[in-house]
């Protein structure tokens, strides 16, 4: 298994907080300790960088306590950049910071003609793009992503609140490979993925339920909650090398490794 380098755009929780309720992790009565947060935070950006990866940082807003959630800021593929449109008003205002930034760092800039929450719903897995829906991203916006990345677009249907955005219910391991819970979706979908995947790995709802396919893979090293005991197991038999690192405070939220976690794929040489 080869890793490939990587550049990651995340965002530091320095307003980290659970002040509303937008999804079933979220539980605004519950306390939230943002100093723990940010330690769990750059506990996770130092594995990537002794990972070898690149990692720039958005600067935070105030008042935008899940910014920190950088996979929902945008879809970058080849150089492209697709901007968000979030659901929920509450998170409104962290689409045009992040799409200031990705125009800033001259990528291509393309504009949402509806709901799509970034790569917390669209990951590209070898030479297709699959695209969640149900509870976030619009599936009408799974369209305009066909037509400005130019990959095909499967779209995988969430069935389960707790797996509200597709990569809290699976995660791209290599080009040929991926983890999911089948429960989090449709039986079309779970169709869908058995006929692409074959070879896919089966994660527990118990390790579902830490967010452990809230997963960031290279091809060689996972990134996931240590948490999920099992799917860590699994991966090692299948030859993946997994770190595991606590995200428990910003699970709160309903976020993991992947949710803070945004890729940058520059150019097709960068897949």
């Amino acid at each position: 298994m080869d890793a490939t380098r990587q550049h990651f755009l995340m965002c530091r929780p320095t307003y980290f907080a659970v002040d509303y309720a937008i999804n079933p992790w979220m539980d605004p009565t519950a306390p939230v300790d943002t100093d723990l947060a940010v330690r769990q935070w750059e506990r996770l950006r130092q594995v990537y960088r002794d990972l070898g990866h690149t990692v720039e940082e958005i600067t935070p807003v105030p008042g935008l306590p899940d910014m920190v959630f950088a996979a929902n800021g945008g879809t970058v593929i080849d150089g492209k950049a697709m901007a968000v449109q979030f659901r929920d008003p509450q998170r409104a205002d962290e689409a045009p910071a992040y799409r200031a930034w990705f125009e800033q760092a001259g990528f291509e800039m393309y504009d949402p003609k509806h709901v799509n929450e970034g790569e917390g719903d669209i990951l590209l897995a070898g030479d297709h793009l699959l695209a969640g829906t149900g509870f976030r991203t619009a599936h009408a916006s799974h369209a305009q992503l066909q037509e400005v990345f130019g990959y095909p677009v499967i779209t995988m249907q969430l069935v389960d609140p707790r797996f509200y955005h597709l990569d809290t219910a699976l995660t791209v391991l290599d080009e040929r490979t991926v983890a999911y819970l089948p429960e989090a979706f449709s039986r079309g979908s779970q169709a869908v993925l058995r006929r692409l995947f074959p070879d896919a790995v089966h994660a527990t709802m118990a390790d579902a339920e830490v967010l452990g396919l809230n997963a960031v893979s290279d091809g060689r090293h996972v990134v996931l909650p240590e948490q999920a005991t099992g799917l860590a197991a699994k991966l090692r038999e299948r030859g993946y090398q997994t770190i595991g690192v606590d995200l428990s405070e910003l699970r709160k939220a309903g976020g993991g490794p992947k949710c803070c976690t945004l890729r940058l794929r520059q150019g097709k040489a960068s897949r």
